[in-house]
This record gives C-alpha cells, structure tokens and sequence, in this order.
C-alpha cells in the first residue's frame, strides 16, 4: 500500500534526502504559493526541528512514526506559543499558552509543523471564504472554492505542501474540502480523538481528523492520534488498526452496500454526480456485490436540524471573546459598548450571524419550539442510523450535492454554502466514522460505517480503488 510517509522515510536511509533540505523546499513552495492557504507560517520552528531530525537520522537510532514528516494544523488548534487566530481578527495576535492533545501526539512522534493554515473563521462556513486573512483559493483551480472550513488543509495536501494535515469536522469541514480538492479526509467516530486544544464550534459533533493523499497514511496518523484523554472526558479507547488490512480480502465483497435513495433523487444534487454515483454502485454489483437501498431524512431537513444545533452551540462557545480576557478589545464608553464594538468589528459577518442565530434559538419563547425539536430530531437520526446498520455494512453517499463553486458566489448566497453540506451533517450528527475519497465522482465519494468501524471503512475503501 502506498505511504508518502514510508516514501520520505526510505529516502531519508537511503541518504537521497536530508530532513532540512526536504523542509525548506516544502516551506519555499509554500511562500510562493497563490492560493493563500496559510496563515502563519513555521519556518524558525519547522528548520530548528529539521535540524534536529537529521541529527538523529545519522545516529542510527531509529526513525520514530512520523520524523521528519511535514505537516500542516489548522489554525484552530493550539500549538504552544504559536499563533492561534481561528482565521479571526479577534485572535489574530493571540498566542497558544498550551499544545492540543492531538497535536502533541504528532509531535511526540516526530512530525514537524509547517503552518498554521487557514480555514473559515472559527470554523463558520463552507468555502472558506469567511476568512478575516481572505479566501483560500481551490488547488485545482483558484477560481473556485477549495471548500470549508479546513480549505487551507485540503489544498496544502493536494499540493503536496504538506504530507499530511490536520483539519477540523464539525458538519463536513473535512469531508468537504477534501472532495473538492480531490484527497483523502477522514471525520473518525465522534470521541476517537481528543478535542482538548481545539477551538470549539458545536462541541457535540466537532472532530480532529486527517487529511492525506495515501490510505495507508491515514491509517497511520489514526492509530497515532486516538485513545482516552483525560483532559476530554468524551473520548475512549479504540482497538488499533493493523497495517495488513489493505492485503487482498475476499471478503470485503460480501460486505452488504447502502445508499439513500432521497439524496440521490434530491434536485439539489447535481446531473453528473449522480450519474457517476450510480454508475459506480452498478460497478459495485457488476463485482458480485449487494447493493440496498435506504430512506433517510430529507436533505434539507438535515441541514436545518444540523444548523439549530450548531449555532446553538457556538453562541454559547464564542461567548468568552468580547475583548475582556480574550482577544482584540475595542475601546467603548461603557463595557456594553466595548462588547459590542469588539465583536462587531472583529468577527466576520458569518460568525456574527451564527452567534445571533444561535442566541435566537436558545431565547425564552423559542428553545422549546426550534432547539428543542432540532435535538429530538438528532435522536431520530441516531436510531435510524442503528436500524440502517444492522441491515449493511457501509453506507455510500456523494460527499457534496454540487461540484466547487467560483469564489464569491457563495457570499452573494449562503444558503447554497449551507446546502453544500446537506450530505455530510446527519453522518455528524450520528457521531459515526466517514471518510471522504478521491473516487467515483467529480468532489469524491463518502465512505461511512458504524461506530468504531474506521477499519472497515479503511479496507473498503482500498477495494473501491482497485475496482474503479
């Protein structure tokens, strides 16, 4: 199986290349690069820690995991004493006092950060456009959108920048990105990964995942990043995933396939891609495979239920940044007025808009009749999820309705950015693994299974390339 990780290892043995030399190309490329991606880049860090990977590559001690590997974190994680911004002004000087969970285990590991890449503000959008550094630009074409919130991720890796990123999913800002620049993004089971030092949107679906041009790589960065965190009492303990999964298996073609038949009949979905998605599952019966079909909820209905919920959430979360402790303050004649004024000229008008929506749905009067049935709702998507999976093995879905569209159209109308993710958000809701790949269709194929069943989506997916 192919590992961009294991390549760059190889060469280092073999002496074709130094870890400095391999660091400071990556890091040239990305300070002539167009597509402004990056927010803060790391080179002191990123070469100080080159330097010390090559020094311990000519010992002969032995390569750790990832050493020497490049790689890029979304700028809504702490790295200590680095910026920390969430692509907002408010943040834009703050620096981590502490490094995330994840993050440290990469570290730990001998991964060397890059950059601190730019995403939607603090994770509000779809197209990464709402950005208080500016848009990120497709890798693909830089006319259109690369996708968000993790846009920056996704076009560092499909550029090569980075080996490997790491992004943030709360309703598809993995999935998404990653099909629109054509790479491999996996949202895990929901408590997989440590949150603790990941700058909370919706904190009952936000999840630490990967982004990466190899499977192989992302079953590596998996393994390396799960387990319990006491600083998070969500997460668990995971059974780890052997590297042989990706050996020829005869039995991953008994695995029973589903698809909802509402999203691939929804008007919202485009011609083509639905025209190549069933065309892949006849390919998938054409190999001896069961293909069923399954009813879900209506797309539309998803993204509402997955919108209440969210803003909810993050008027709640990004209560704290008014200036008074947090961030960027903006002088006012009374403290009402500081707060005011500081997040009004130091949020987007995206996150603004969610703040608001989300303090309106949670107001005397309102919560019973929009919050609360929002929450009742995701009780019924959960079940249905459970009876789905008694009846397959994974679930096959288009991981967006509509190819990336062109920079800018998405501001003039949000509703389209909100409906880009009417795929994504019921699987979020579920907290159940999904990976987005670079299969199938024009923005890829999403690839989900029950809880705790990253390994089978792994095994599956690596099927789903060889037959196509």
């Amino acid at each position: 199986m192919d590992s961009e990780i294991l390549k760059i290892h190889e060469a280092y043995r073999q002496g074709s290349h130094t870890c400095a030399g391999l660091i400071a190309g990556r890091i040239g490329e990305l300070e002539k690069s167009s597509h402004n991606s990056v927010n803060f880049l790391l080179k002191d860090m990123a070469m100080e820690m080159a330097s010390a990977a090559d020094d311990r590559i000519r010992s002969g001690t032995g390569l750790r995991a990832l050493e020497g590997i490049p790689f890029g974190i979304k700028d809504v994680y702490m790295l200590q004493g680095i910026n920390a911004s969430g692509s907002s002004g408010i943040l834009k000087n703050y620096k981590a006092p502490y490094t995330a969970t994840a993050i440290r285990k990469l570290l730990d590991a001998g991964a060397i950060p890059l950059a601190k890449e730019n995403c939607d503000c603090f994770g509000h959008g779809s197209s990464n456009e709402n950005s208080y550094f500016g848009p990120v630009r497709n890798a693909l074409d830089e006319d259109l959108v690369p996708g968000g919130s993790s846009g920056g991720s996704a076009v560092n890796v499909a550029k090569g920048f980075t080996t490997f990123s790491i992004g943030g999913d709360t309703g598809g800002s993995i999935r998404q990105p990653s099909g629109y620049n054509r790479v491999y993004g996996l949202k895990p089971t929901y408590g997989r990964i440590s949150r603790y030092g990941l700058m909370a949107y919706a904190s009952s679906t936000d999840c630490v995942g990967p982004i990466s041009r190899s499977l192989e790589d992302i079953r590596l960065l998996l393994n390396i990043m799960s387990g319990k965190d006491a600083r998070d009492q969500t997460t668990f303990e995971p059974a780890f995933i052997p590297g042989d999964i990706f050996s020829d298996d005869p039995n991953t073609r008994k695995i029973r396939i589903g698809y909802y038949r509402n999203f691939i009949e929804s008007d919202n979905l485009d011609g083509k891609i639905r025209s190549d998605f069933i065309r892949l599952l006849n390919v998938l019966k054409d190999n001896g495979n069961e293909v069923e079909e399954l009813e879900f909820f209506d797309d539309k209905l998803l993204v509402s239920a997955y919108y209440v919920l969210a803003m909810a959430e993050t008027a709640s979360n990004l209560a704290r940044l008014d200036g008074s402790v947090y961030g960027e303050r903006v002088a006012g004649e009374s403290i009402r007025d500081q707060y005011a004024l500081t997040r009004s000229e130091n949020l987007t008008g995206e996150t603004r808009k969610r703040i608001v929506g989300g303090n309106q749905v949670l107001a005397h009067g309102y919560a019973e009749d929009i919050y609360q049935k929002a929450r009742s709702l995701r009780k019924m998507i959960t079940g249905s999820f459970s009876r789905d999976f008694r009846r397959v093995g994974i679930i096959l879905s288009p991981v967006t309705p509509n190819t990336p569209p062109p920079l800018g159209s998405s501001l003039k109308n949000p509703m389209v950015m909100y409906l880009s993710d009417a795929y994504t958000v019921g699987f979020s809701l579920g907290g159940l693994p999904t990976l987005s790949a670079p299969l199938g269709t024009g923005t890829g194929i999403q690839i989900t299974a029950e809880k705790n069943g990253e390994e089978s989506i792994l095994k599956f997916a690596k099927y789903l390339k060889d037959i196509l």
